[in-house]
């Protein structure tokens, strides 16, 4: 049961913790300003990184109240469980490097508070399964921010192959490549590039769990398909690199479907090229994420169609992710914030004691991060198997 509970019809701002996220930061900021943009909630607490001083820093930079600005999370959920229900946060946000997610989230979720965290969920299979009965348990939401799933016209994909539109599934390649990381430069400083590169911190895998899970997670949210059996082939490009900076794995998945995954950050010169297409017997579909507001679509019959966000004929997914009318911009922190709509559509439904409507609710659940992890798993021990490649 929620650690908050609210009487049915109650109108207020939710209130939300974030640990994590403060000073030199990256990530941090994206959720902040994502979680603002519909002005449903609002920061009242944290823990905003590992170092007490700095994390209290950063509180004050962002005008938490001295007493829940906290040096540590472990404070932080404390001060929350002693406070009055009604005083307590809606959720807490968990935006620290990759083995700071499973400590954190479980202890939340285990005192009933509602979860969201960053990607991937957590190290191993087994505490994602923990998490995934934690939550199951508590009966608490969980969310996972595989952001890309919130552009309008990744869920215009989805619809799309969900109603049939590209006739029976044959063949998808998902590729995300950047160039940040073609240089060591991890051993010059760089925040980022360290925690990334470093297995006690990223995990046992580097562009594999930092940009490949975002890959598995489109391809499974657009085509709802499942893998079967892969062949990994991953590698440290850079020397020196302790973690995979490259890898190409085939899929096999369920139907019979034929696919491929690229996740790659030493093509030089890249940015974030996050692409998909989805081929099947009437037709094939293709988004690029730097190009979000646009969808090809190739159907066996007729010319090449461009569809674009905010166009009439969309199916209803893709007009309620879209916030501004067709032709102006819209981008990476709205597709975040329609990610943190459906969290929120979901807590509120449960502060009033109702179920949400799941076309309102539409977000990653913990049980798409567990499976992110399997996903990471299964494709490490297969690019580590000297039986994956046949000799020429």
């Amino acid at each position: 049961m929620s650690a908050n509970l609210s009487k049915p019809g109650t109108r207020r701002r939710l209130r939300y913790a974030m640990v994590g996220g403060g000073r030199d930061a990256f990530i941090g900021a994206i959720h902040r300003h994502a979680i603002a943009l519909d002005g449903q909630a609002e920061l009242v607490a944290g823990a905003l990184s590992s170092s007490p001083d700095k994390a209290r820093a950063s509180g004050r930079d962002l005008y938490l109240a001295d007493d829940r600005n906290h040096g540590d999370w472990q404070a932080l959920l404390a001060d929350e469980l002693r406070r009055p229900a009604h005083e307590r946060i809606d959720f807490v946000v968990i935006v620290t490097p990759n083995h700071v997610h499973f400590p954190v989230a479980q202890a939340f979720v285990e005192a009933g508070f509602h979860v969201v965290c960053d990607k991937p969920l957590v190290h191993t299979s087994e505490q994602a399964e923990a998490l995934v009965a934690a939550v199951a348990r508590q009966g608490t939401v969980f969310g996972v921010t595989y952001n890309y799933s919130g552009y309008p016209m990744v869920r215009q994909a989805r619809a799309m192959v969900r109603a049939g539109e590209l006739g029976v599934l044959r063949k998808v390649v998902v590729e995300y490549n950047q160039g940040w990381l073609a240089t060591p430069i991890e051993s010059g400083g760089n925040k980022q590039a360290g925690w990334r590169t470093d297995p006690s911190r990223s995990g046992a895998a580097g562009a594999l769990g930092d940009i490949g899970s975002h890959a598995e997670n489109l391809l499974a949210t657009v085509t709802g398909l499942g893998i079967d059996s892969l062949c990994a082939d991953l590698g440290a490009l850079v020397p020196g690199r302790a973690l995979d900076d490259d890898g190409s794995v085939l899929l096999r998945l369920s139907g019979g479907v034929r696919g491929v995954l690229v996740a790659s950050q030493i093509n030089t010169g890249l940015e974030n090229d996050l692409r998909l297409r989805v081929s099947g017997t009437l037709g094939t579909l293709e988004w690029c994420q730097e190009q979000p507001s646009q969808l090809v679509h190739f159907p066996l019959q007729g010319p090449r169609q461009v569809l674009t966000r905010g166009s009439p004929g969309l199916h209803g997914a893709a007009g309620r992710a879209s916030r501004l009318p067709a032709g102006h911009p819209e981008g990476f922190i709205e597709a975040f914030a329609n990610l943190y709509g459906g969290v929120m559509t979901d807590i509120r439904a449960r502060l009033e004691g109702r179920r949400a409507d799941p076309a309102e609710a539409d977000y990653p659940r913990v049980e798409d991060g567990a499976r992110g992890v399997r996903f990471i798993e299964r494709t490490l021990a297969s690019s580590a198997s000297a039986a994956k490649w046949t000799a020429w």
